[in-house]
Protein backbone atom coordinates (compact mmCIF):
# COMPACT_ATOMS: atom_id res chain seq x y z
CA UNK A 1 0.00 0.00 0.00
CA UNK A 2 1.09 3.31 -0.83
CA UNK A 3 0.45 6.34 1.46
CA UNK A 4 -1.36 9.37 0.19
CA UNK A 5 -1.00 12.33 2.18
CA UNK A 6 -3.91 15.00 2.29
CA UNK A 7 -3.49 18.41 3.25
CA UNK A 8 -5.50 19.35 6.30
CA UNK A 9 -6.53 15.61 6.91
CA UNK A 10 -5.27 12.27 7.86
CA UNK A 11 -2.84 9.76 5.50
CA UNK A 12 -4.74 7.38 3.74
CA UNK A 13 -2.97 4.00 2.18
CA UNK A 14 -4.12 3.60 -1.79
CA UNK A 15 -3.72 0.22 -2.85
CA UNK A 16 -0.81 -0.71 -4.68
CA UNK A 17 -2.59 -2.61 -8.30
CA UNK A 18 0.42 -4.03 -9.27
CA UNK A 19 1.30 -6.16 -6.03
CA UNK A 20 -2.69 -6.65 -5.45
CA UNK A 21 -2.24 -8.04 -8.84
CA UNK A 22 0.54 -10.09 -8.50
CA UNK A 23 -1.97 -12.15 -5.68
CA UNK A 24 -4.33 -12.63 -8.25
CA UNK A 25 -2.22 -13.97 -10.33
CA UNK A 26 -1.75 -16.56 -7.61
CA UNK A 27 -5.20 -17.64 -7.28
CA UNK A 28 -5.84 -15.24 -3.97
CA UNK A 29 -9.73 -14.54 -4.11
CA UNK A 30 -9.55 -11.89 -1.75
CA UNK A 31 -6.93 -9.55 -3.35
CA UNK A 32 -9.42 -9.90 -6.47
CA UNK A 33 -12.08 -8.66 -4.19
CA UNK A 34 -9.64 -5.75 -3.29
CA UNK A 35 -8.85 -5.05 -6.84
CA UNK A 36 -12.78 -5.18 -8.06
CA UNK A 37 -13.78 -2.70 -5.74
CA UNK A 38 -10.67 -0.45 -6.84
CA UNK A 39 -11.24 -1.20 -10.57
CA UNK A 40 -15.23 -1.78 -11.35
CA UNK A 41 -16.13 1.88 -11.05
CA UNK A 42 -13.50 3.02 -13.34
CA UNK A 43 -14.37 0.08 -16.23
CA UNK A 44 -17.63 0.68 -16.07
CA UNK A 45 -17.50 4.79 -16.53
CA UNK A 46 -15.27 4.34 -19.39
CA UNK A 47 -17.11 1.23 -21.18
CA UNK A 48 -20.46 3.20 -20.47
CA UNK A 49 -19.02 6.20 -21.94
CA UNK A 50 -18.39 3.87 -24.84
CA UNK A 51 -21.89 1.98 -25.32
CA UNK A 52 -24.31 4.60 -23.50
CA UNK A 53 -26.26 1.97 -22.38
CA UNK A 54 -25.79 0.98 -18.81
CA UNK A 55 -27.00 -2.86 -18.95
CA UNK A 56 -24.69 -3.30 -21.65
CA UNK A 57 -22.13 -1.54 -20.23
CA UNK A 58 -22.60 -3.76 -17.01
CA UNK A 59 -22.75 -6.77 -18.32
CA UNK A 60 -18.96 -5.65 -20.28
CA UNK A 61 -17.85 -4.19 -17.68
CA UNK A 62 -18.26 -7.81 -15.90
CA UNK A 63 -16.96 -9.67 -18.90
CA UNK A 64 -13.79 -7.14 -18.16
CA UNK A 65 -13.21 -7.65 -14.62
CA UNK A 66 -13.68 -12.00 -15.02
CA UNK A 67 -10.67 -11.45 -17.86
CA UNK A 68 -9.28 -9.56 -15.54
CA UNK A 69 -9.26 -12.68 -12.73
CA UNK A 70 -8.15 -14.86 -15.84
CA UNK A 71 -5.22 -13.22 -17.15
CA UNK A 72 -4.00 -11.26 -14.26
CA UNK A 73 -0.50 -13.81 -14.99
CA UNK A 74 0.28 -11.95 -18.27
CA UNK A 75 0.41 -8.58 -16.62
CA UNK A 76 4.05 -6.86 -17.55
CA UNK A 77 4.58 -4.43 -15.38
CA UNK A 78 7.03 -2.66 -17.49
CA UNK A 79 3.97 -2.09 -20.35
CA UNK A 80 2.51 0.01 -17.75
CA UNK A 81 0.24 0.20 -14.98
CA UNK A 82 -2.40 -1.74 -13.87
CA UNK A 83 -4.79 0.69 -14.29
CA UNK A 84 -3.60 1.33 -17.88
CA UNK A 85 -3.85 -2.39 -18.31
CA UNK A 86 -7.36 -2.87 -17.26
CA UNK A 87 -8.38 0.29 -18.60
CA UNK A 88 -7.18 -1.06 -22.19
CA UNK A 89 -8.71 -4.86 -22.08
CA UNK A 90 -12.09 -2.14 -20.99
CA UNK A 91 -11.85 0.23 -23.91
CA UNK A 92 -11.25 -2.90 -26.40
CA UNK A 93 -13.94 -5.03 -24.81
CA UNK A 94 -16.42 -2.55 -24.88
CA UNK A 95 -15.58 -1.32 -28.96
CA UNK A 96 -15.97 -4.92 -29.66
CA UNK A 97 -19.89 -4.97 -28.43
CA UNK A 98 -20.16 -1.47 -30.76
CA UNK A 99 -18.94 -3.78 -33.66
CA UNK A 100 -20.76 -6.97 -32.66
CA UNK A 101 -23.87 -5.09 -32.47
CA UNK A 102 -23.61 -2.95 -35.90
CA UNK A 103 -22.60 -5.99 -37.54
CA UNK A 104 -26.13 -7.86 -36.11
CA UNK A 105 -27.63 -4.77 -37.18
CA UNK A 106 -26.73 -5.02 -40.32
CA UNK A 107 -27.47 -8.73 -40.36
CA UNK A 108 -30.82 -8.03 -39.82
CA UNK A 109 -31.55 -4.90 -41.99
CA UNK A 110 -29.91 -7.14 -45.13
CA UNK A 111 -32.32 -9.99 -43.46
CA UNK A 112 -35.23 -7.88 -44.08
CA UNK A 113 -34.50 -5.94 -46.97
CA UNK A 114 -34.08 -9.73 -48.55
CA UNK A 115 -37.36 -10.75 -47.04
CA UNK A 116 -39.48 -7.87 -48.93
CA UNK A 117 -37.93 -8.64 -51.97
CA UNK A 118 -40.22 -10.51 -54.31
CA UNK A 119 -38.74 -14.03 -54.66
CA UNK A 120 -37.81 -15.34 -58.12
CA UNK A 121 -40.08 -18.02 -59.90
CA UNK A 122 -37.55 -19.23 -62.21
CA UNK A 123 -41.25 -21.77 -63.82
CA UNK A 124 -43.35 -18.59 -64.09
CA UNK A 125 -40.14 -16.98 -65.41
CA UNK A 126 -39.65 -19.27 -67.77
CA UNK A 127 -43.69 -19.11 -68.99
CA UNK A 128 -43.60 -15.84 -69.49
CA UNK A 129 -40.64 -16.00 -71.90
CA UNK A 130 -42.46 -19.05 -73.78
CA UNK A 131 -45.38 -17.16 -74.20
CA UNK A 132 -43.80 -13.65 -75.34
CA UNK A 133 -41.53 -15.96 -77.95
CA UNK A 134 -44.52 -17.16 -79.34
CA UNK A 135 -46.41 -13.90 -79.67
CA UNK A 136 -43.44 -12.27 -81.07
CA UNK A 137 -43.29 -15.74 -83.91
CA UNK A 138 -47.32 -15.15 -84.42
CA UNK A 139 -46.71 -11.23 -84.99
CA UNK A 140 -44.19 -11.95 -87.11
CA UNK A 141 -46.65 -14.45 -89.65
CA UNK A 142 -48.66 -11.88 -89.68
CA UNK A 143 -45.97 -9.49 -91.67
CA UNK A 144 -45.66 -9.19 -95.42
CA UNK A 145 -43.06 -11.69 -96.67
CA UNK A 146 -40.76 -8.14 -97.68
CA UNK A 147 -41.17 -6.95 -94.34
CA UNK A 148 -40.87 -10.41 -92.21
CA UNK A 149 -37.89 -10.89 -94.26
CA UNK A 150 -36.07 -7.48 -93.38
CA UNK A 151 -36.99 -7.71 -89.63
CA UNK A 152 -35.71 -11.02 -89.45
CA UNK A 153 -32.21 -10.25 -91.18
CA UNK A 154 -32.09 -6.61 -89.16
CA UNK A 155 -32.88 -7.84 -85.55
CA UNK A 156 -32.57 -11.29 -85.31
CA UNK A 157 -29.32 -11.76 -87.52
CA UNK A 158 -27.58 -8.06 -86.33
CA UNK A 159 -27.73 -7.07 -90.23
CA UNK A 160 -26.82 -3.70 -91.12
CA UNK A 161 -29.60 -1.61 -93.12
CA UNK A 162 -27.16 -1.91 -95.75
CA UNK A 163 -26.65 -6.02 -95.68
CA UNK A 164 -30.12 -6.32 -95.64
CA UNK A 165 -30.52 -4.17 -98.70
CA UNK A 166 -27.53 -6.37 -100.51
CA UNK A 167 -29.21 -9.27 -99.06
CA UNK A 168 -32.45 -8.75 -100.22
CA UNK A 169 -31.42 -6.57 -103.46
CA UNK A 170 -33.67 -4.04 -102.93
CA UNK A 171 -32.64 0.00 -102.21
CA UNK A 172 -32.03 1.08 -99.09
CA UNK A 173 -34.63 3.40 -98.71
CA UNK A 174 -37.16 0.68 -99.48
CA UNK A 175 -35.95 -1.36 -96.60
CA UNK A 176 -35.84 1.03 -94.25
CA UNK A 177 -39.42 1.87 -94.79
CA UNK A 178 -39.91 -2.20 -94.91
CA UNK A 179 -38.57 -2.70 -91.28
CA UNK A 180 -40.28 0.57 -90.13
CA UNK A 181 -43.72 -0.23 -91.38
CA UNK A 182 -42.90 -4.06 -89.87
CA UNK A 183 -42.10 -2.93 -86.84
CA UNK A 184 -45.08 -0.52 -86.57
CA UNK A 185 -47.19 -3.60 -87.17
CA UNK A 186 -44.71 -5.73 -84.90
CA UNK A 187 -45.79 -2.87 -82.02
CA UNK A 188 -50.06 -3.10 -82.69
CA UNK A 189 -49.85 -6.48 -82.69
CA UNK A 190 -47.80 -7.01 -79.63
CA UNK A 191 -50.52 -4.67 -77.33
CA UNK A 192 -47.15 -2.30 -77.18
CA UNK A 193 -47.83 1.34 -76.88
CA UNK A 194 -45.61 3.85 -78.56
Amino acid sequence: MREIAHIGGPQRREPDLAEILGQVAAGDKDSFSTLYDALAGPVFGLVLRVLRDPAQSEEVAQEVMVEVWRSAARYQADRGSVMSWVMTMAHRRAVDRVRSEQAASDREQRSAQREQMPAYDEVSEEVAVRLESEQVRRCLRSLTELQRQAVTLAYYRGYTYREVAASLSAPLGTVKTRLRDGLIRLRDCMGVSA
